[in-house]
C-alpha cells in the first residue's frame, strides 16, 4: 500500500501585494476557481501523483466579531496557502514538484515575506510546510495510479459490452470468465494495465502502529486527572455555552455570489473555511483535544471510505494559526454545498459542534455535542460567513466521485475474485 501525504505551505505575504498575488493566481485558472491542469505556473496535470491542490490567499472578513468579547480586532497578516494530497511521502514529492515548477512557484511565493529570487526554493517550503492539526483521507492507500487504470477498466468494459448486446444476458458466472479473458488480451495488448498494489513502506507502517498503540496508552496515563478535572471543564463550558453569543446574519451578498461562482463546475468541489477561536485557554485546550482525538480516528479507524457516515470528502485538513488563535479547514467534497451541509447536519451534527463550536458566533450548543449545527439555517450562515474564495483549485480526476471511485475498485476485485459465490456474482454484474 502507497500511504497519502499532505503539503501544508502557509505564508505571509507581503504588505501591499494581495492584490497583485491575486491578479497571478486567477491567471492559472481555465474556469473560475478552477485550475487549468497545464497552466504555467504550476502544472498539475503533470504531477501524475496528486489528487488534489489548492492556493488561497487566506484574509478574515470577521476578525471585528471579537469585539462582542470586550476585545480590540486583532491585527493578523493575510497568508498565502498552499495544499497539496499525494501518494507516497514528502520527502519524494517536493523534489518533484519543484522541478516541475520552480519557475511559477518563484513567481508566487515572491509575494510573500522571506523569500527573493535568490532564496531556495525546496528549503523556503520545506520550512513553512506545517503540520495540519488533523487531516482525512477517504480511502488510505488508494493512489492516482489506480483511479486511472480503474477507471480505464470501467470504460473498456462499457465499450465491450456495448459492442454485442447479447454479453449482457450471459450468466454472471460466465461473463465474469469471458470478461477476464477480455481484460487479458487488452492487458497483453498493452491497452489496459493494472498494476499490482506496491509493498507498504516499512517505516511509515511501523510508524502507524507505534501511533495506533501510543495514544490510547497516553489516554489511559492520563485517564485520572482527566477524571478529577471532569467536573470543573463541565462548569467551564457550561458557563461559556450559555454566555457566548451568537454571530450569524444572512452572509453578504455579493461574497456569497463569489463563492457560487466557484462552486459547481464538477461534481466534486472544494470548500475553504477560516476563522478565529473564542478567547482563552479553555477555547484553544478544547479545540486542540478534539482536534487531537479526530486525527486519531481519521488516521486509523475513518479511512475506509467514510468520516464517520459521511462518505462525499475526498480529502480535508485542519491548520491551525497565530499560536492557535484561528483556524483553517479546507475539504474536496461531492455534491453541492447544500447537500454537504445538510450530510453533516444529518449525520454528524455533534461532530461538527465538536470542533466548530469553538470559534467566535458558532450557534450555541448544549453540552459541546448538542443544538448548535442542528439550528440549520443559523449554521449555515454562519458557515458561508466564514467560507474564503479558493482562488485556484486542482482535481486530479475530474468527473469521479468517492463513490465512482470506489465502484471502480470493486469492479477491479470481482473482475480478479474467482472465488465468489452466485450472490456475490450478482452483485458484481450490477456494478458494471
Amino acid at each position: 500500500m502507497t500511504p497519502q501525504s499532505h503539503l501544508t505551505v502557509v505564508a505571509r505575504i507581503v504588505t501591499g501585494r494581495v492584490d497583485d498575488l491575486r491578479s497571478l493566481l486567477l491567471s492559472m485558472n481555465q474556469w473560475p476557481g478552477v485550475a487549468n491542469p497545464e497552466n504555467v505556473l504550476i502544472p498539475f496535470g503533470q504531477l501524475k501523483d496528486l489528487h488534489f491542490a489548492r492556493l488561497v490567499i487566506l484574509e478574515d472578513q470577521t476578525l471585528q466579531d471579537i469585539r462582542v468579547y470586550n476585545l480590540p480586532q486583532p491585527e493578523y497578516p493575510i497568508y498565502l496557502a498552499f495544499f497539496c494530497d499525494f501518494d507516497g511521502s514528502l520527502d519524494v514529492f517536493l523534489p518533484k514538484l519543484v522541478a516541475c515548477a520552480n519557475v511559477g512557484l518563484t513567481r508566487i511565493f515572491a509575494h510573500c515575506d522571506g523569500f527573493s529570487q535568490g532564496t531556495g526554493l525546496l528549503e523556503w517550503m520545506k520550512q513553512h510546510h506545517r503540520e495540519p492539526a488533523a487531516t482525512y483521507i477517504n480511502w488510505l492507500g488508494r493512489t492516482m495510479l489506480q483511479v486511472r487504470e480503474e477507471e480505464a477498466l470501467r470504460r473498456a468494459i462499457r465499450i465491450w459490452l456495448n459492442a454485442d448486446s447479447s454479453r449482457t444476458h450471459l450468466p454472471p458466472r460466465q461473463l465474469q470468465t469471458t470478461l477476464r479473458s477480455y481484460i487479458v488480451s487488452e492487458q497483453s495488448a498493452g491497452r489496459l494495465s493494472l498494476t499490482p498494489e506496491a509493498a507498504t513502506p516499512l517505516a511509515w507502517e511501523l510508524l502507524n502502529i507505534a501511533h495506533l498503540v501510543a495514544v490510547p496508552l497516553l489516554l489511559l496515563l492520563v485517564l485520572p486527572p482527566l477524571i478529577a478535572c471532569a467536573p470543573i471543564f463541565v462548569l467551564q463550558l457550561r458557563r461559556r455555552e450559555r454566555t457566548d453569543p451568537e454571530i450569524a446574519p444572512r452572509p453578504d451578498p455579493a461574497h456569497a455570489d463569489e463563492l457560487a461562482s466557484l462552486e459547481d463546475r464538477d461534481v466534486t468541489n472544494q470548500f475553504s473555511a477560516f476563522g478565529s477561536v473564542k478567547p482563552g485557554f479553555f477555547r484553544r485546550w478544547t479545540i486542540s483535544y478534539v482536534l487531537w482525538i479526530i486525527n486519531y480516528t481519521t488516521r486509523h479507524i475513518f479511512n475506509r471510505g467514510r468520516l464517520a457516515r459521511v462518505t462525499t470528502i475526498h480529502f480535508a485538513r485542519w491548520v491551525f494559526l497565530d499560536g492557535k488563535e484561528r483556524l483553517f479547514f479546507a475539504s474536496n467534497y461531492d455534491g453541492s454545498l447544500d447537500s454537504y451541509m445538510d450530510d453533516f447536519i444529518d449525520k454528524v451534527a455533534f461532530g461538527l459542534n465538536v470542533v466548530f463550536s469553538n470559534g467566535i458566533g458558532y450557534p450555541t450548543t448544549n453540552w459541546l455535542v448538542l443544538d448548535g449545527a442542528k439550528d440549520e439555517q443559523k449554521f449555515k450562515y454562519y458557515i458561508r460567513r466564514h467560507e474564503l474564495p479558493t482562488q485556484v483549485w486542482y482535481n486530479g480526476h475530474p468527473g469521479l466521485t468517492a463513490l465512482d471511485l470506489q465502484r471502480n475498485t470493486l469492479i477491479r476485485q470481482g473482475l480478479e475474485n474467482t472465488s465468489m459465490s452466485d450472490s456475490e456474482l450478482q452483485q458484481w454484474v450490477q456494478l458494471l
